[in-house]
């Protein structure tokens, strides 16, 4: 059998020191997460990360860098490969309806994120916000 990890993207929004995270409902309960998904066909991986944040928030997103590349294995036993952005927050559509099992978007400070970490999807929703603020952010035309 040929081993397929699931390529997914994610985006780190920041505005004034709140980021955008998602809470959405999954088998395992009511979680937070980046916007996030995975790739589809045609599409490239910001245009993912970009459709994926507005699917997810309401909100359409510049992508502006690349923060890391991620393999995560989950509960299940997936393996999932997780292309993670930085992106500004651009304009909000309020009366957009959300991606099925995204319950809200909420802006939330670091503290916040760090005081729920029990609700987190994974050990990466944090993972990647601490590596938007201290680790080097790489430019997109590093993607080819």
């Amino acid at each position: 059998m040929r081993f397929q990890p699931h390529l997914t993207v994610a985006t780190i929004v920041e505005d004034g020191g709140r980021f955008l995270l998602v809470e959405e409902n999954k088998p395992q309960g009511i979680v937070l997460n980046q916007p996030a998904g995975h790739l589809e066909a045609q599409e490239t991986l910001i245009q993912a990360a970009e459709r994926e944040t507005l699917e997810e928030t309401g909100w359409t997103v510049r992508i502006e860098s690349l923060l890391g590349i991620y393999l995560f294995v989950a509960a299940n036993g997936e393996t999932y490969q997780r292309v993670c952005f930085a992106g500004r927050a651009v304009e909000h559509d309020s009366g957009r309806t959300l991606d099925d099992g995204i319950i809200a978007a909420h802006w939330m400070s670091l503290d916040e994120v760090r005081a729920c970490a029990e609700r987190h999807r994974s050990h990466l929703v944090l993972q990647c916000i601490l590596d938007y603020l201290n680790k080097p952010h790489y430019p997109l035309d590093l993607i080819r």
